[in-house]
């Protein structure tokens, strides 16, 4: 199968400045590996770095040690070490990333927030409304609250808002945290059946879940990850 996604020796190290420069290691030896269509879920307990490898997949924070290495156009490309440039191009073109926090423009409307995922792609703006008005639908946000900018909504309502701007660029590679942490029963299952999709599309998926039905209808596998501290 086709290597999406692969780390290799990845590490990451925080610098306490307000404690005299005292070094926390979070990361420590990371190797891991997705393939097209498949979900990996990581595992482990609080404090054993997996939103921080998360946001290290993504580029929010620079690896200290490691290699980052994301199938972009073809090519494998070390995120960990590119320019800036090419971390945003490999963002915009190939890796998805769905926070547990919606960030948006203030006073913009739901439907254009989700639509300008596929306008800044080159889509018509009537074709991108019309995909961004039914994956709403299908997310359960009526279309009543579609030209209200979200800052109003419920956090339930916010997090499938972040969902459908994550899910509807089809990046080959998607990171997930905590996607359905705000979710009551219903909309976990719409979740849980787009990620079915998504794999089935052959995207890639990496994924935080602490719902353990979820996690188990999701994942292929499991990635543990301990405290680095206390890894051998």
């Amino acid at each position: 199968m086709t290597v999406m996604l692969r780390t290799a020796g990845l590490a990451k190290t925080f610098t306490l400045h307000l404690r005299g420069g005292m070094q926390l290691p979070v990361l420590a030896g990371i190797d891991l590996e997705v393939h097209a269509g498949a979900c990996v879920v990581l595992a482990g307990p609080s404090g054993a770095g997996k939103s921080t490898l998360m946001r290290s997949l993504y580029g929010n924070y620079r690896a200290e040690a490691g290699q980052i290495w994301v199938r972009h156009q073809g090519e494998m490309v070390d995120i960990a070490k590119a320019e800036p440039r090419v971390v945003l191009a490999v963002r915009r073109e190939t890796l998805g990333y769905v926070s547990q926090f919606l960030r948006v423009v203030p006073r913009v409307g739901t439907l254009d927030i989700v639509a300008d995922e596929l306008i800044t792609r080159g889509v018509a703006t009537d074709e991108a409304r019309d995909t961004a008005s039914a994956l709403l639908l299908r997310l359960n946000i009526p279309r009543r609250l579609h030209d209200i900018p979200p800052a109003t909504f419920s956090g339930g309502e916010q997090q499938r808002v972040n969902l459908a701007r994550g899910f509807i660029a089809r990046h080959p590679i998607l990171l997930l945290d905590e996607p359905t942490a705000s979710l009551d029963a219903e909309n976990r299952a719409v979740v849980v059946d787009m990620i079915a999709r998504a794999k089935a599309d052959g995207i890639a998926t990496v994924a935080i879940c602490h719902d353990a039905e979820v996690r188990d209808a999701i994942a292929d596998r499991l990635f543990p990850l301990s405290p680095a501290r206390e890894a051998a």
